[in-house]
């Protein structure tokens, strides 16, 4: 009897949960950038193996709620929560323990939900401070199992993934074999782009800036060219000065490094894209501008997680079990 099973991601913002998503998954379904709450929607990667599917759900970073589009973001998690096997609780062992760090763990403690510890980024400290965090965690939780790994150099990877393959229960797959991510291309073209500004801007803003695609048009994708407009969202006009830079210097170089990925990631050798800043005060709190951007709530997402469950299992209908022993 094959394994199949949901894997939860939960963890602070920044701690890597998207690095070793994208690890678990074996391509890239999430950006990444060192600045907190890169990730703002749950986002869905399957990992498919003869004995095994994982299902793993890459949730937001915890932390204190302020605008809607953060209490959407939360909502996120609590919701990605309740219908899981099992949870893998991403700590950034560089950091010290802190309110933070005990909020998730309560959650933890609460949720009572089969639980891996995986103690990410041991590649930035020394051994020796291993071992009094891992004793820490032990007399908080009882984990099925404590992992210390990096996410991005891929020390104690495959070990983890073992334990998660270990800890799942017996059942079959949800999705079809090829299947990746819930992910439309519309929405990973809006994130590629964001991953961009998050890494050439300032520190202050990741929180108050957005991509929204405008035109997305592949009616030339045969002959391997399509054309896509977007807006760069901020939140003020001093942070749009910032965004297109001394003479649109640093615009171009977002357009440029944005390009070259989604060339890749679409798939084709020519790509038309055309980069806008808009100014939007008070974009976080607008219920309509999020639902655009993907971030909605949780009755939404719940709907559009049974409505998909829904698609699938009739496209599993029309063409047959994925199952390797049929």
């Amino acid at each position: 009897m094959p394994k199949s099973g949901l894997v939860a991601l939960i963890g602070r913002p920044n701690v890597g949960k998207s690095t070793l998503l994208n690890r678990l998954v074996g391509q890239k379904v999430a950006i990444v950038s060192n600045k907190p709450q890169t990730t703002r929607n749950r986002i869905i990667g399957v990992q498919t193996t003869e004995e095994c599917q994982m299902i793993f759900l890459d949730t937001p970073g915890i932390h204190r709620p302020g605008h809607l589009l953060n209490k959407r973001m939360m909502e996120e998690v609590y919701d990605s929560l309740r219908g899981v096997d099992l949870l893998v609780q991403v700590v950034d062992v560089s950091e010290r323990y802190g309110k933070g760090e005990k909020f998730v763990l309560n959650l933890v403690q609460k949720t009572q939900k089969p639980t891996i510890l995986a103690l990410n980024k041991i590649d930035l400290i020394s051994k020796g401070k291993i071992l009094p965090v891992l004793e820490f965690y032990n007399q908080q939780f009882e984990y099925e199992e404590m992992i210390p790994l990096s996410a991005h150099k891929g020390d104690n990877f495959e070990l983890l993934r073992e334990k998660i393959v270990e800890n799942l229960p017996e059942g079959e797959w949800l999705y079809p074999s090829e299947y990746i991510t819930d992910q439309p291309e519309r929405f990973m073209v809006s994130e590629i782009i964001r991953e961009k500004v998050l890494n050439h801007t300032r520190q202050e803003l990741p929180y108050s800036t957005a991509v929204l695609v405008e035109v997305f048009d592949e009616s030339r994708r045969q002959k391997g060219f399509m054309s896509i407009t977007a807006s760069i969202i901020v939140d003020k006009g001093s942070h749009k000065r910032i965004v297109i830079g001394r003479a649109g210097q640093m615009v171009k170089t977002i357009g440029t490094e944005a390009r070259v990925d989604l060339q890749d990631f679409l798939d084709v050798p020519k790509l038309y894209l055309d980069l806008n800043v808009k100014v939007l005060s008070g974009w976080r709190d607008q219920a309509h501008l999020l639902d655009e951007l993907g971030v909605r709530s949780a009755n939404y997402t719940q709907e559009l997680s049974i409505d998909n469950r829904l698609r699938t299992t009739e496209r599993k209908m029309e063409v047959g079990s994925q199952n390797p022993e049929e």
